[in-house]
């Protein structure tokens, strides 16, 4: 739901929910079950080669092992033998959780020239469609895109729609770190945008996040990471209004907080299908996430903030003219995404989204919505501005009283 700025109407919004039944009942019974053939994409090549390979006598680590048992395998290596490893297989290493943050960014800038090189290619073949050109030479601006400068590109991986993450900030001397959850259609194509509608994709969210932290607090070390890094629902289809992606994609989002650096508080700022996404993984989340806020949120897959279980402070907010609050809250047979996390009875602390406009303006500078996220990213709670009709929020700003 990120990059729709436009309202569906609610009629619409209950066809698709309607639809959304029979596939589900259809998919149940096995008639829409459908294998697809694929080619192998890259990043399988090199998890397979890795797989067979040794470095000092000594196999490699399984790369599905938790993230603490692979920090301690590449600590034991000295320097030149982890940027071996990275060199030779930077779709392993850069986005493997546990290894060394600049060694990641040091083979995500390999994988991306590798990436760049292979879709110049693609670009030049004849037997592609008009179509599959336009999409080829999309792909290779944006590899050129994440290359250009010193950009900190903690995961990329560019199979199928492709995924990726950006830091802002030192993350490995940070004191407080944010991870922007983004929603519905991110991909590789729609990391970034420019223009009027920079904001309202994942990387310019997080950049103006880390600007808006950086003001409100200049002596605090922060550090944003634009997390695309999940397969997110194309579009408004059956994906959006179920669960399935938002639970692969928490087991992703807890696996990337509990890798991170150091023991700084991490908060969470989850937008649209995002924060169903943020919603699943929240029980499974480490003690040092301290916030989750959400904005514009179809819901959180709960009844309630209780029924999250999370010790983490439970923000929302949602701006007049979001179309999102059109979207019924509901959840019948795991289709809609449940309670609306700024229904005061839904017991998150509801905040101010004073200046935004529509569904993708939360990250606007100058907005009170923004002023609120970077408040709660670098725990300057007495400066959230709470929605006016929220006397809870107010009453526990000072965070005495549990989320």
């Amino acid at each position: 739901m990120t990059s729709f700025d436009s309202s569906p109407t609610l009629t619409a919004w209950r066809a698709l929910l309607a639809i959304a039944v029979v596939f589900v009942m259809l998919a149940t019974t096995g008639w829409t079950a459908v294998r697809h053939q694929h080619s192998a994409e890259p990043r399988e090549i090199a998890l397979a080669s890795w797989a067979k390979d040794r470095i000092a006598g000594q196999s490699l680590p399984d790369v599905g092992a938790p993230a603490y048992r692979l920090a301690h395998f590449f600590a034991a290596l000295t320097a030149g033998q982890q940027v071996a490893l990275a060199d030779k297989y930077p779709l392993v290493v850069g986005n493997m959780n546990g290894a060394p943050v600049t060694l990641r960014y040091r083979a995500n800038r390999h994988a991306l020239e590798q990436a760049e090189s292979a879709e110049e290619q693609r670009t030049q073949d004849v037997r592609l469609s008009p179509d599959g050109h336009h999409q080829a030479v999309r792909r290779l601006d944006r590899f050129r895109s994440l290359l250009a400068g010193d950009r900190q590109i903690l995961t990329f991986d560019p199979s199928g729609r492709g995924r990726a993450a950006e830091v802002f900030g030192d993350l490995d001397r940070a004191e407080r770190i944010s991870v922007v959850v983004p929603g519905v259609d991110t991909n590789l194509l729609t990391l970034e945008r420019s223009g009027a509608k920079e904001n309202a994709a994942p990387v310019g969210m997080a950049r103006s996040l880390y600007d808006a932290e950086r003001s409100a607090s200049p002596a605090s070390r922060t550090a944003v990471i634009a997390w695309a890094d999940y397969t997110a629902p194309a579009g408004l289809g059956m994906d959006a209004a179920l669960g399935g992606l938002a639970a692969e994609g928490a087991l992703r989002l807890n696996a990337l907080v509990k890798a991170l650096p150091g023991t700084s508080d991490v908060s969470l700022f989850c937008h649209s299908y995002g924060s169903v996404l943020c919603g699943v993984a929240a029980h499974g989340l480490p003690s040092r996430v301290s916030d989750i806020a959400v904005a514009g949120s179809p819901g959180m897959r709960a009844d309630n903030a209780g029924a999250l279980h999370t010790r983490a402070r439970v923000w929302a907010m949602r701006d007049g003219d979001d179309w999102i609050e059109d979207v019924p809250n509901l959840a019948v047979g795991g289709l809609g995404h449940g309670a609306d996390p700024v229904d005061p009875a839904f017991g998150a602390r509801i905040v101010s989204a004073s200046g935004a406009i529509g569904h993708s303006g939360y990250f606007e500078p100058g907005t009170e919505s923004l002023n609120n996220f970077a408040a709660i990213g670098v725990g300057a709670y007495d400066s959230v501005s709470c929605a006016s009709s929220d006397a809870a929020c107010h009453r526990e700003i000072s965070g005495e009283s549990g989320a």
